[in-house]
C-alpha cells in the first residue's frame, strides 16, 4: 500500500452463524496485523452470534435490527420490512460517522443493508463469499462491488468475471498451527490414543440428523472393535445424546456439547463426519482430512449440497444425504475408518483443492482497492 499518513479505516459487516464470523475475524485481523493503528468497526446483526464473539476476538461492533425474510409466514415479512428500513437509515448514519475507506462484507444479514448503503455512497465494496453457490445478500450486491473474492472456481455464474478473484476461505489460524501427533490428540480428547478415531461434528449448534443417527447406531460402534468415536453433538443436544450413551454402555465413544480445542480434535481424526457448511469444508481441505459429508438441508438453497458435490465430484468426500442420515451413516462410517487406501485417497484429494493463505489475499485485494481510490 502506498504510504499514506492517513489512519486506514476498514468496516467489515456480515455474520450470523460461525461460518460467516471466522472468515470475517481473519480479515480483520490480518488487516490489524499490517495496519496496527488501522480503526476496524464491524457491523453486525442484533442478537447474533457476532455481537458475542467480534467483541471477543478484540473489535467493535454496531448491531443492526435487521433479520431474514419469513419465507413460509409472508405476512410477518412486514415487520422484516421495516427493520429492514430501520437498518438502512443507520447504515446511513454509521457510514457518516466513521468514513471507512473500504466496507467488505462476508454474507449474512447486516451485510446486505450495509454494503448496499456503502455502494450508494460511493465508498468502495469488497465482498467474500464462501460457498460454491452464492448468497441472496452478495448476489444483489455484485454488480456495484469492486472485487468479490470467491472460493470456488465456476462462481462467474452468479457475479460479474471481471471482479472475481480465487481466494479461498479463511479459516482460524490455530488450526493449522497444531503441533501434537494424532496419538497425543485423541489422549487430549479423553479418547484412546490407539484406537482409529471417527470424529463426529455437527456444526457449533449441533445437529439433530446426525446426533439421532449416531444413538440409533450405538450398538453397531461399540461392537466395532479397534475404531472409537469422537461426538460433538451441540449444547441443545447435549443431555439427550449423554443419556443415550450412558444407557447404551457403550465404552468406546467420547461425547461432549462443544469442543474448544478443534486443532486437537481434527488431529486425532482417521476420518471426519461433519455438515457440509463452508468454513468446515475450508479447514477440511487445508488440513487434508478424510470426511463423509452430511449437507443441512435447512439452508438457503440447499447450498450445502452444492459446496459438497463439489468435493464428491473430485473424490475428495463421500457424501451422505440427511434423509439416508439414520440408515446409512453409521454403517459407512465404519467401514470407511478401517479402509486405509480408501482415507489416504480421500485426504490427498480433499488436500489438493485447499487454497492456502485466503485471509492475506483477500487483504491484498482490499489495499489495492483502497490505493486505486
Amino acid at each position: 500500500m502506498s504510504g499514506s499518513k492517513k489512519q486506514l479505516k476498514v468496516l467489515v459487516s456480515g455474520g450470523g452463524t460461525g461460518g460467516h464470523i471466522f472468515p470475517a475475524l481473519s480479515i480483520a485481523n490480518e488487516m490489524r496485523r499490517r495496519h496496527p493503528d488501522a480503526k476496524i468497526l464491524f457491523v453486525g446483526a442484533e442478537g447474533r452470534m457476532e455481537m458475542e464473539k467480534v467483541p471477543a476476538a478484540g473489535f467493535n461492533i454496531i448491531g443492526l435490527p435487521v433479520s431474514g425474510f419469513d419465507r413460509k409466514h409472508l405476512l410477518r415479512n412486514f415487520k422484516v420490512l421495516a427493520r429492514l428500513f430501520k437498518s438502512m437509515t443507520l447504515a446511513r448514519k454509521i457510514l457518516k460517522d466513521f468514513k471507512p475507506d473500504i466496507a467488505i462484507g462476508v454474507g449474512g444479514y447486516a451485510s446486505g443493508p450495509m454494503l448496499k448503503e456503502a455502494q450508494k455512497q460511493g465508498i468502495p465494496t469488497l465482498l467474500q463469499e464462501q460457498n460454491s453457490y452464492a448468497g441472496v445478500t452478495n448476489k444483489l450486491l455484485a454488480s456495484k462491488a469492486d472485487c468479490i473474492c470467491v472460493a470456488y472456481e465456476g462462481m462467474e455464474r452468479f457475479f460479474p468475471e471481471d471482479r472475481i478473484v480465487l481466494t479461498g476461505n479463511p479459516v482460524r489460524r490455530n488450526l493449522l498451527d497444531c503441533g501434537a501427533t494424532p496419538e497425543q490428540a485423541r489422549q487430549a480428547m479423553g479418547a484412546d490414543p490407539n484406537k482409529k478415531t471417527i470424529l463426529i461434528i455437527g456444526g457449533s449448534l449441533g445437529a439433530r440428523t446426525i446426533n439421532n443417527a449416531i444413538i440409533q447406531g450405538l450398538k453397531e460402534i461399540g461392537e466395532t472393535y479397534g475404531v472409537q468415536v469422537i461426538w460433538q453433538t451441540g449444547k441443545l443436544y447435549d443431555q439427550p445424546c449423554r443419556e443415550a450413551l450412558e444407557a447404551s454402555g457403550v465404552k468406546n465413544v467420547v461425547q461432549m456439547p462443544f469442543i474448544s480445542n478443534m486443532d486437537m480434535a481434527y488431529r486425532a481424526a482417521d476420518l471426519v463426519v461433519s455438515r457440509a457448511g463452508a468454513s468446515s469444508i475450508s479447514e477440511l481441505q487445508l488440513l487434508g482430512k478424510a470426511v463423509i459429508l452430511v449437507p443441512s438441508p435447512n439452508v438457503a438453497e440447499d447450498h450445502q449440497t452444492k459446496n459438497a458435490m463439489a468435493l464428491v465430484n473430485r473424490d475428495a468426500a463421500m457424501m451422505v444425504t440427511d434423509a439416508e442420515a439414520s440408515s446409512r451413516l453409521v454403517s459407512t462410517m465404519l467401514s470407511t475408518v478401517v479402509d486405509e487406501e480408501m482415507t489416504a485417497t480421500l485426504s490427498h484429494n480433499v488436500q489438493q483443492m485447499a487454497l492456502r493463505d485466503a485471509a492475506e489475499r483477500i487483504v491484498d485485494e482490499a489495499e489495492k482497492i483502497i490505493d486505486r481510490k
